[in-house]
């Protein structure tokens, strides 16, 4: 059924352009998040909701829903969104979603949440086309400010220019401050439905999104539990340890930046309950930044889920934790385990680190793994997996060294089930919480930690399948992948002038495999250029055969060869299809997903490379040399 005229909401408009301005005015810089947002209230203008079109599906009333923003610089702000229910049902939780970079408002989501027995928002922020758009429907729209991804200067600016609020440095010039006006006014819209519990309004966010959700949750006390993703952790303009140079840049004040719109002061102001969905090696939400940043966040209730392996995604599992989290606080469904509790020993008899892990044993667990890593950039580090025993309800896993002069990185992924009745449709059987420690050199020196690791030439004999791997459509024969970053971590560095050598086990001849070295990811602190290299192999019989590569294998976009293993922060292997380096098009692969076995260094030299953050003249050494 649809609602809206384009002619009288044209007139809604024009009647609205004539309305005050709906932030206060500043007469200087505000200096923190409190100035910020003094005179700003969400709820005080009138929401003018207007649904665009409504259906029903499987139970459910679903609306394309427009609501006013405000009016800023004399013109009136529009968001639009997805908006659904389970239908004739009242007093119902609500959730809020806001979308992630390059999205748009998501209808599948506001489906689920509404089956799930919420009302459901979903904003489309960044006003990209609607999903399912007619010719005329209406769409957000920012008036006379751009806060949208056509404007990505505005995200790390606080400096005046014709489309900001105040004519002064500030932060309310910043992209960030604008979106989470219009998020902060969907609450709005929320707590005004005839349906909804206006006291039991959640809000979650993936990405940009998950950046969106902090910033709301710290502002907003109607917010009653909130699930970043990926986004929001805070710290992202400071420098990782040990990196000069790696954080990211802001045009004005750094410390002005840092004071009024940086997530972590936001996150310090969060009073409701938190869960943080993290990828342990996420690019926008660094591990390293979410641990920091969620230590800030004042209510007791706050708990955190690392994804191993994966950036900016998650496994089953790890996603579930979310709705889990929201039904336990909106719905008072699902008792929460509280955080495990970990300590990391570093003054053991043999000088080896363990970290021992205590969880919640309220609820059944089904394993716990421990991981460790040592490489300083958290987007590129390795997880290896300790192997932890237990006993008593107490985990535990040795996390040896290697060099003292590196960090140590620990966490733990504590793996509950869920009962039959727990489950949602589409549920996996079990979910993920997360605890995480780090121990600086200075401290594995005083604590008398001993280097007892060594270098390896065996990176995997896959006797445990892709566990030091993720994977990606590992059950599809044409598009499967799977990818490590162990190569990043000085145990399995390249020997120079080694041969990569990999053992594969196919079900149908004639198939390219295709494997990826990808180099620098996310190093441009070192101020050399991120590169993928491919090789292509052919694979002329069934059974299991042996592959050897050397550096003249692979060559890059640029048909360049590589002349070095230096700065590999990736392996991909993957049908030859999906290569984009072929000149001329790959078959789809034929047979079974295949095995593979025993990949290794042979032959070469081994060294010790320089420091990501190092020059790549820098000298190297023999690892047996002092």
């Amino acid at each position: 059924m649809k609602w809206h005229l384009a002619a009288v909401f044209g007139m809604i408009l024009l009647e609205a352009s004539h309305g005050a301005e709906s932030l206060p005015p500043l007469k200087e810089t505000p200096q923190n998040i409190k100035e910020v947002w003094s005179g700003y209230d969400p709820a005080l203008e009138p929401i003018e909701a207007r649904v665009v079109r409504e259906w029903k599906e499987e139970g459910c009333t679903l609306r394309y829903i427009l609501y006013s923003i405000g009016h800023f610089k004399g013109k009136p702000a529009i968001m639009a969104g997805f908006y659904g229910f389970p239908s004739g049902q009242k007093d119902l939780p609500a959730v809020m979603h806001m979308h992630g970079g390059g999205q748009r408002a998501f209808l599948q989501i506001v489906k689920r949440y509404a089956k799930r027995g919420y009302a459901a928002l979903s904003v489309n922020w960044g006003g990209r086309l609607m999903e399912g758009a007619q010719a005329e429907d209406p769409n957000t729209d920012w008036g006379a400010v751009d806060p949208t991804q056509n404007n990505v200067p505005g995200y790390s600016n606080l400096l005046p220019n014709e489309k900001s609020i105040d004519p002064f440095p500030s932060a309310r010039n910043n992209n960030w401050f604008l979106l989470t006006v219009g998020c902060r006014r969907g609450i709005t819209f929320l707590e005004e439905q005839p349906e909804v519990d206006a006291d039991s309004i959640g809000v979650f966010g993936h990405s940009m999104g998950g950046r969106l959700t902090g910033l709301v949750a710290g502002t907003d006390r109607r917010v009653k539990a909130a699930s970043p993703s990926v986004g929001g952790s805070g710290f992202l303009q400071t420098d990782f340890w040990g990196i000069p140079g790696s954080a990211r840049r802001v045009r004005g004040d750094v410390d002005l930046f840092q004071r009024t719109i940086a997530g972590q002061v936001y996150l310090a102001e969060v009073h409701c309950p938190m869960l943080f969905l993290s990828a342990s090696n996420d690019f926008n939400a660094p591990m390293d930044f979410v641990e920091r940043g969620m230590k800030l966040v004042p209510h007791p209730n706050k708990r955190i889920t690392h994804a191993v392996h994966l950036n900016h995604r998650f496994t089953p599992e790890a996603e579930v934790a979310r709705p889990l989290w929201l039904d336990a606080h909106l719905q008072r469904r699902l008792p929460f385990p509280q955080s495990p509790e970990a300590e990391l020993v570093l003054t053991g008899d043999d000088g080896i680190p363990v970290y021992r892990v205590k969880p919640d044993t309220s609820r059944p667990i089904e394993k716990v793994h421990i991981y460790y890593g040592y490489e300083r950039d958290p987007r590129n580090r390795f997880w290896t997996d300790a192997r932890a025993t237990t006993q008593e309800g107490v985990w535990e896993a040795p996390c040896p060294l290697l060099d003292l002069e590196e960090p140590l990185f620990a966490f733990a992924n504590v793996h509950y089930k869920l009962a039959e009745h727990e489950r949602q449709s589409g549920d996996p059987d079990h979910f993920i919480l997360s605890v995480a420690d780090a121990a600086y050199p200075e401290e594995l020196q005083a604590a008398k930690v001993k280097a007892t690791e060594g270098v390896h030439r065996e990176m995997d004999d896959f006797s445990r399948g892709f566990h030091d791997w993720y994977t990606l459509n590992i059950r599809n024969p044409h598009h499967w992948l799977i990818s490590t970053r162990k190569l990043v971590d000085p145990r399995w560095e390249a020997p120079r002038g080694a041969a990569l050598s990999l053992e594969i086990e196919t079900t149908h001849a004639n198939n390219i495999l295709s494997v990826e070295l990808k180099t620098d990811t996310w190093r441009s602190y070192t101020g050399r250029k991120a590169e993928t290299w491919s090789a292509l192999v052919s694979l002329n019989k069934t059974g299991r055969q042996k592959v050897e590569l050397s550096t003249r294998d692979f060559t890059n976009a640029s048909v360049e060869s590589m002349s070095d293993w230096y700065g590999i922060t990736e392996l991909i292997l993957q049908a030859g299809a999906k290569s984009k380096h072929s000149p001329t098009p790959i078959q789809p692969w034929k047979g079974e997903v295949p095995q593979f076995h025993d990949l290794r260094w042979i032959d070469g030299q081994p060294i010790r490379r320089p420091k990501p953050f190092m020059p790549l003249d820098s000298e190297t050494r023999n690892p047996d040399e002092p």
